[in-house]
């Protein structure tokens, strides 16, 4: 690894210091078209204010801007925030009496006076074709539209009294609607909005609207619209109330914290402190995943309203990428900067589609901008919720045990979503050493899926104190067709009785809890094959060795779906496999194994079995 790790926004905007091939570079490479659409470029390079701002610039969400070779300073924008700063400048100096704060004044007007004189449209003609071309596919704006950066009055009537708000003049898709309307669009595109039209956590506003009319644009041709893709997601949105922690890559230079598959280099997502620009104000952490947020997938060939769970992030969208334009031009692209870490973990977006045979597609209802704009806006004048009521201590222990029965948690609309086909085959065995040590382990199989087999992340949590903490976690990532394996020492949890919870992709989950009085069972979840091997039949199956010499009795229940409970007699030396049938619930199970005798002895496997055909989502979720 060399250099310096870019954290913080104020690391790479305007630094000079985010210098790495970009993926639309690589596109250019190719002869790909492109371009970056924006109504016009960010406020720190382009000198808005206020209201303006919010409404006309990109937010920063083109970060094209902030690498020096695609040369944003030469914008036109910019050189009128120059003009701006330089004139703003000089009434300062005129009016400062105080020399050392004249000298700092002067040093700025020079400094925006030699930038003035470089920033020239004359200059940028002398730049090299590449560069022109690439800052010009990057900050596509609507300077075309006369009104483009103009704000005017919304007045609407609310209860017999008069409200009214800024709102753009011009239409902040103007570029991009016309491209469409004239058969310009290019083979990839991204739009970047407005702030108020972004819907990050502190502008939550009109979002709803941007996005319907892009769908409207793109939809009023159908020779356009079947073969586009439309793919919408966000950074910071949501997760604020995410009750499944992300998946993470382990510390590198801490054995303990989990393990990867061999030819994964987990530090490659860990940032450590002296690998920062500011290490006083930063702090070694991996650099994700983060927390989820939305993504919407908007085509022919994911139409219905599916759902898809596969891991995916936000390297996801350049991976899919990557397959489209090899797929579509019949040349390599490959972005280098994306990790190994995240190729395992995280897929290409692929699993999303399906075939599409020219069906009828309904056509998404088209949002009004000004009565959306209004619907909105009159949510400012209303009054905070009200009428909450304090939970008693019965209450809560009720959520805390049985969350379903609680008429005040809240509940998932009824009902159930087709469920992509995901390309997971995913195994976690546990086992008790008899030298004192748990025994895990992990695998990714790709016997079912072959080459489309995915990685898969997994998170160990010690439910039990473990070296003197509760809660504390391992993490794991797993390649296709490999297994990774790690163990626990009992001696390290409190009295000896181990507890481990794990977390997989797509509500797999296994917990396995003991102590060294363990019975002498081996136990294996897996999922049935058809007899030719080729496919899963859709039947789990647990297979049951007895290594002691005493008969011991498993007790299987089904905790979220209904099924009866059972039991397996097993003797001692004696191997039974058991199945059970899982066509009725969708093919997802949650079963508790315990042995009779063994108070202390608990293993729990709950999931979904991917027998390569669509499925429907989770029906618990939906009670």
């Amino acid at each position: 690894l060399t250099g310096k790790a870019l954290v913080w926004n104020g690391d790479s905007e305007f630094s000079g210091k985010a210098t790495w091939t970009t993926f639309p570079e690589r596109l250019s490479e190719l002869g790909v078209n492109w371009k970056i659409y924006q109504n016009e470029i960010s406020s720190s390079s382009a000198g808005y204010s206020g209201e303006a701002n919010s409404w006309l610039a990109n937010f920063g969400c083109n970060p094209m801007e902030y690498f020096p070779q695609y040369q944003v300073k030469y914008h036109p924008r910019y050189r009128q925030l120059l003009t701006l700063k330089k004139e703003d400048l000089e009434r300062k100096i005129s009016e400062t009496p105080a020399a050392e704060a004249l000298e700092d004044l002067k040093k700025n007007l020079k400094h925006i006076q030699e930038e003035l004189q470089r920033y020239t449209a004359d200059n940028f003609e002398k730049l090299d074709e590449r560069t022109k071309d690439i800052h010009r596919r990057a900050f596509v704006n609507n300077s075309a539209q006369q009104d483009y950066m103009e704000l005017e009055t919304m007045h609407y009537q609310e209860g017999g009294q008069q409200r009214e708000l800024q709102i753009p003049k011009g239409d902040v898709l103007y570029q991009f609607r016309k491209d469409v309307e004239e058969g310009k669009l290019p083979t990839v595109s991204w739009l970047a909005p407005p702030q108020l039209f972004s819907d990050h956590p502190d502008s939550p506003w009109f979002g709803a609207w941007y996005v319907s009319e892009i769908m409207d644009i793109l939809t009023q041709n159908p020779e356009v619209w079947k073969k586009t893709i439309f793919i919408l997601t966000y950074d910071e949105n949501d997760g604020y109330f995410d009750h499944f922690a992300p998946f993470t890559a382990p510390n590198p230079d801490d054995t303990e914290s989990g393990k990867v598959s061999e030819g994964i280099n987990p530090a490659l997502e860990f940032v450590r402190r002296d690998e920062q620009y500011y290490p006083e104000s930063g702090r070694e952490s991996n650099i994700g995943l983060g927390y989820r947020v939305p993504m919407i997938i908007a085509s022919p060939w994911t139409r219905g309203g599916w759902v898809n769970s596969q891991v995916f992030d936000h390297t996801s969208s350049l991976q899919f990428l990557e397959k489209f334009i090899n797929h579509k031009i019949n040349k390599n692209i490959k972005e280098t900067n994306i990790s190994t870490w995240r190729r395992t973990v995280c897929g290409d977006l692929t699993s999303a589609f399906r075939p599409y045979h020219g069906e009828t597609m309904n056509k998404p209802i088209v949002l009004e901008r000004e009565p959306f704009i209004q619907e909105i806006h009159q949510a400012k004048f209303k009054g905070l919720p009200m009428g909450f009521k304090a939970l008693s201590a019965m209450e809560i222990k009720q959520i805390e045990q049985d969350p379903g029965s609680s008429p005040y948690f809240p509940k998932q609309e009824k009902g159930l979503r087709d469920s992509c086909i995901l390309p997971y085959e995913l195994y976690v065995h546990g086992e008790y050493q008899s030298k004192g040590d748990y025994l895990v382990t992990f695998e990714a199989s790709d016997k079912i899926f072959g080459k489309q087999a995915a990685g898969a992340p997994f998170t160990v949590y010690h439910a039990a104190s473990y070296k003197g903490e509760v809660g504390t976690s391992r993490n794991y990532a797993v390649a296709p067709g490999d297994h990774v394996t790690d163990h626990w020492p009992l001696d390290a949890f409190d009295k000896r009785m181990y507890h481990l919870e794990i977390h997989g992709p797509n509500g797999f989950y296994r917990e396995f809890k003991g102590d060294a009085d363990n019975p002498h069972v081996k136990i294996r979840c897996t999922y049935e094959k058809s007899k030719n091997e080729a496919a899963f039949t859709g039947r789990l199956s647990f297979s049951c060795t007895n290594n002691g010499k005493t008969t011991e009795q498993l007790i299987f229940e089904d905790l979220s779906y209904g099924k009866e409970k059972r039991s397996l007699q097993l003797k001692g030396g004696q191997s039974i496999t058991i199945h059970f049938e899982l066509a009725k619930q969708n093919f997802w199970y949650d079963f508790r194994l315990t042995c009779s005798g063994f108070l202390n002895f608990e293993e729990r496997y709950a999931g979904r079995v991917e027998i390569g055909n669509a499925g429907k989502s989770d029906p618990l979720l939906s009670r």
